[in-house]
């Protein structure tokens, strides 16, 4: 064989012999083939496991709920019981004991002046709330032989005018407890003309005598 026909044997049998010790050295990895679809940083966390996290609607509700509790338990400092009075706005759909409740401030001490008609609404809840005379505002007011305006247990219908909002708008002021008045603490009333009924007197105002 001639000396350049060796020469160039044996050039290409040591680029052979080098390829072969690259591809099988260790330490040097292959090139990784691509996957139709993925890509290497999804390759990369694979194994890794997923961070527990609140899903973004159930965030907003707790957002919200909070912001309604806080708003619930934020007392408006009013300047005066009318203030109060007139900031109440009145929904058509009120619950049975805020009807309930606004009749009686209505039948009861309609024309009174307002610290009148909220120390009836206060008699009322006081009532509801020591649990001797009804668990509702509704069984309080129609508790037998309590109040006169109450015919066999049932309220009568009262009339839309101004005097009606007016007792609406009282009675909101009384559930929300946005006004402390002077019979704060009574359990019963009667009117003036009616003589003195045993207890310890805690108010008079307007037509009525509050006591417990």
């Amino acid at each position: 064989m001639p000396l350049g026909s060796r020469a160039a044997a044996f050039a290409a049998f040591t680029a052979s012999i080098v390829s072969l010790a690259l591809q099988s050295a260790p330490g040097l990895a292959a090139e990784v083939p691509t996957l139709p679809g993925v890509t290497a940083s999804q390759l990369a966390v694979t194994d890794a496991v997923p961070a527990t996290a609140t899903p973004a609607s159930d965030n907003a509700d707790q957002i919200l709920d909070q912001a309604a509790a806080d708003q619930a338990d934020e007392q408006v400092a009013y300047p005066t019981l009318a203030a109060a009075v007139a900031d109440q706005s009145i929904p058509s759909n009120t619950d049975e004991d805020m009807r309930c409740l606004a009749g009686a401030i209505y039948f009861e001490s309609r024309g009174e002046p307002l610290s009148g008609q909220l120390a009836v609404a206060e008699v009322i809840l006081n009532r509801t709330k020591s649990r001797r005379f009804g668990g509702s505002v509704c069984d309080v007011i129609t508790q037998k032989g309590q109040f006169s305006f109450v015919r066999g247990g049932v309220m009568p219908s009262a009339p839309s005018n101004d005097d009606w909002r007016t007792a609406m708008a009282v009675a909101k002021v009384a559930m929300k407890d946005a006004w402390e008045t002077d019979a704060s603490n009574a359990l019963y009333f009667h009117h003036r003309s009616t003589g003195r009924a045993a207890g310890q007197r805690v108010a008079s105002i307007g037509n009525h005598v509050f006591f417990r």
